[in-house]
């Protein structure tokens, strides 16, 4: 089955004690829109980015999240969780995100896109849920969802086709990036082999082979 955008979601400002950016504001809650968004290499037009010391820039401008991986999330915490609660842009349907491939190119709409990096769970996102101990549950199912770069600049729409054109050889996935650098450090020698990995996470790989020590976060 190809894959597809469900929806495309856009975050407002929103202030609370939880969230992390020191004015108390954020953009996690992001919430579908009807017709097509402009993704641009600096982000997603319309969308509010709170602290941006850790969110947006080029190798993060835009983030999916699987609709069958928030399923999970639904029957696991049982509650309804809609589109945009993961704080994603793009959720998707029959797109395999945590298996995509560091590198790997996605034509979506008029917007061609590069998978970059795993997200990272964060206390802002554990006190919107209000799920305390989210970041540890979050880290253990190892689903964590797909930053993507903007190679194109264009717009999407929910429905659309979600169409991978290229896909590099190393075969180094959203998934194991994310376990090598919370979980499984045997698979940090795995991230020097993607050279389409964001540099911060390949030199972080790099300290960590070369002096051992407990995990670290994906970042």
């Amino acid at each position: 089955m190809a894959g597809r955008l469900v929806t495309v979601n856009v975050g407002a400002v929103t202030e609370a004690a939880w969230a992390g950016d020191a004015s108390g504001r954020s953009g996690i809650d992001k919430r579908p829109v009807d017709g097509p968004v402009l993704l641009r290499p600096d982000g997603v037009a319309g969308d509010f980015i709170g602290e941006r010391a850790h969110h947006g820039a080029a190798d993060q401008a835009v983030y999916a999240y699987a609709e069958e991986d928030a399923g999970w999330w639904a029957a696991e915490l049982g509650r309804e969780i809609r589109p945009g609660a993961f704080g994603e842009n793009l959720t998707t349907y029959a797109v395999d995100v945590t298996g995509a491939v560091i590198g790997e190119q996605w034509a979506v709409g008029s917007a061609l896109l590069q998978v970059t990096k795993p997200r990272s769970p964060c206390t802002t996102f554990a006190g919107f849920w209000g799920v305390p101990d989210l970041i540890k549950r979050f880290t253990v199912r190892a689903a964590p969802g797909a930053y993507l770069r903007v190679l194109r600049a264009g717009e999407v729409t929910a429905g659309d086709p979600v169409e991978v054109v290229e896909r590099p050889a190393h075969g180094v996935t959203i998934g194991e990036v994310f376990r090598a650098t919370t979980l499984e450090p045997d698979l940090l020698p795995r991230l020097l082999d993607a050279p389409g990995l964001p540099d911060r996470i390949r030199e972080k790989a790099r300290r960590r082979l070369a002096h051992p020590g407990p995990a670290a976060t994906a970042g």
